[in-house]
């Protein structure tokens, strides 16, 4: 797995690369957005770790720009800032998780497996390489998504909670299902991220967000 990891505190960035090295990660290092912009032109990254606040170009704009150049690299956003409204404004820019500092390295190193498997999950293809429901397409091999023939940018953790949704027509998915398929967490992480992203899911797909239906106290039902 070759990640990119975008950080300006040499400090951190040295601690978080040797760490990443020693599990066999090869790791390249940026130290601004604009560093991070010109490697991202010319090379290709499994996971990429930003840190939101950078010199020059913030993390928020190296993700914004990223994903206008249709690059959907799963993002690990990391941030000193205790701040929904920041947290929020990076997911609505692209980024795919979120990690505060200072941080448990286990977390770190767990955090980047989950979106490394969602990623080779999306690209597999398997099983069938499409999945639909009426104006719904989901294209498994290219990650186009498409509403009534319109494309539609959803970000992979989107894409996972979609899939998820289309794979299981009908069922009932508890919250800890979702969060185990989609965020590989396995215990309640005591937040509501998953009624937040089926939020969003539910606006991104236009008249077919009715067809999420919440079921009380337990999770979710689509169909």
């Amino acid at each position: 797995m070759n990640i990119l990891l975008v950080e300006d505190e040499m400090r951190v960035a040295d601690f978080i690369s040797r760490g990443l090295k020693s599990e066999g990660w090869p790791t390249e290092h940026a130290p601004d957005g604009e560093t991070a912009l010109e490697l991202l032109r010319d090379h290709d990254y499994d996971v990429i770790v930003l840190d939101l606040m950078l010199p020059g170009i913030s993390g928020l704009d190296v993700c914004q720009k990223m994903r206008a150049r249709k690059n959907f690299t799963p993002v690990l956003m990391l941030t000193a800032l205790d701040s929904t409204d920041e947290r929020i404004a990076g997911l609505r820019l692209g980024a795919d998780d979120y990690l505060p500092k200072p941080f448990d390295f286990e977390e770190l190193l767990a955090r980047i497996q989950a979106l490394h498997r969602r990623s080779i999950a999306f690209q597999s293809g398997a099983p069938g390489d499409h999945l639909s429901f009426r104006g719904l397409v989901l294209n498994r091999e290219s990650m186009q998504f498409f509403v009534d023939g319109k494309e539609i940018y959803l970000s992979s953790t989107e894409l996972g909670l979609l899939t998820l949704f289309l794979s299981n027509p009908d069922k009932l998915l508890s919250r800890e299902r979702i969060l185990n398929a989609v965020w590989g967490i396995q215990e309640d992480p005591l937040t509501n991220i998953v009624d937040v992203y089926v939020g969003r899911l539910r606006k991104k797909i236009g008249q077919y967000g009715n067809h999420i239906s919440t079921v009380r106290g337990t999770g979710y039902r689509f169909g």
